[in-house]
């Protein structure tokens, strides 16, 4: 496959990926900023988030002051950050347009589709009347691109490129939003799984889960109270709950397996290390070590492997 027929296929599942993505972590925040809390807080999650996104300095050129109203409006609308949901959306639909020969018609009808009413979503002023409505419509888009893909693509190439593209945002994403939420919990906190309002404890807690569509699942493998440590567990080290980091690399593993070339033998030996510590880790002595501490290595090596990706099959080489 030409190399960059697989680059805009790859970052056509990322951008898609990271716009689901994005929209996750807008929604638990604002579910979350809907208990019972003091402003300072409330604020400390937004800016938490844009710390993690590592957005900061960009927003601060554009807004005076960190709000709900102001984040929601630069990560969901703003054209010139590259990733709020316009941008990110707008990049998928370009990318499947520079490949449409490779997409089948159902795939690119749907990424097109998906970027032709956004910009009429996003002017009825869904948004700011109900975000997460809006919220939920991205991630049935994304859903909806990513089932008609599996549906009706080719398992080639071309399939197993978008498969990467999706699954190395994802592990990098999960990552990002574990850490929004945890990064400021000692371990002390983690370990014993409690605080003086149970209730807030679980509301809180709960809407992390169904930020990811894990809240059934923590149900049938826990059956018990939620607990800080059991979500990091699921989120971090299961590899049959969907959006965890370990079944994300199984699946980045997996499909750098099907397109290796003479080049990527140092990428796979990488990723397959990530993954081994990921299969064979347990979950307290990650919270041992700091949670924070551990995502921000696994957020490096993640970016690592995706720089190495590029140049192993998406950039060309020089002759």
């Amino acid at each position: 496959m030409l190399s960059r027929t697989a680059d805009h296929l790859f970052w056509m599942a990322r951008y898609i990926e990271r716009a689901e993505n994005t929209a996750r972590m807008l929604d638990v925040n604002v579910q979350t900023a809907l208990l019972p809390q003091d402003p300072e807080n409330a604020e400390q999650g937004w800016r938490a988030m844009l710390s993690i996104c590592e957005l900061t300095e960009s927003f601060a050129e554009r807004h005076d002051e960190v709000s709900a109203e102001a984040v929601i409006d630069f990560m969901v609308k703003d054209p010139n950050n590259p990733s709020s949901i316009y941008c990110c959306l707008q990049g998928a639909r370009e990318n499947a347009r520079a490949v449409r020969g490779a997409l089948t018609t159902e795939v690119w009808e749907t990424n097109n589709t998906t970027w032709l009413e956004l910009k009429k979503v996003l002017a009825d002023g869904t948004v700011e009347r109900d975000p997460s409505e809006f919220f939920e419509w991205v991630k049935f888009r994304s859903h909806l691109s990513r089932g008609v893909t599996i549906g009706t693509m080719l398992k080639d190439d071309a399939f197993r490129f978008i498969r990467l593209g999706t699954f190395l945002e994802r592990a990098d994403n999960t990552a990002r939003l574990l850490d929004v939420k945890f990064h400021s919990m000692p371990f002390s906190v983690l370990a014993n799984s409690g605080t003086a309002d149970p209730h807030a404890d679980y509301y809180h807690w709960a809407a992390i889960l169904r930020s990811v569509s894990a809240f059934e699942t923590y149900r049938k493998v826990y059956r018990d109270v939620i607990t800080p440590d059991r979500v990091a567990e699921l989120l971090i080290l299961r590899d049959d709950m969907p959006r965890s980091l370990l079944a994300s690399l199984n699946e980045v593993c997996s499909n750098l397996e099907m397109i290796r070339n003479d080049f990527s033998a140092s990428t796979e030996r990488r990723a397959g290390k990530l993954r081994a510590e990921l299969l064979y880790s347990q979950i307290d002595d990650i919270l041992q070590m700091g949670l924070h501490a551990y995502l921000t290595n696994f957020l490096e090596r993640v970016n690592d492997l995706g720089n190495r990706i590029s140049k192993d099959f998406l950039v060309p080489l020089e002759a």
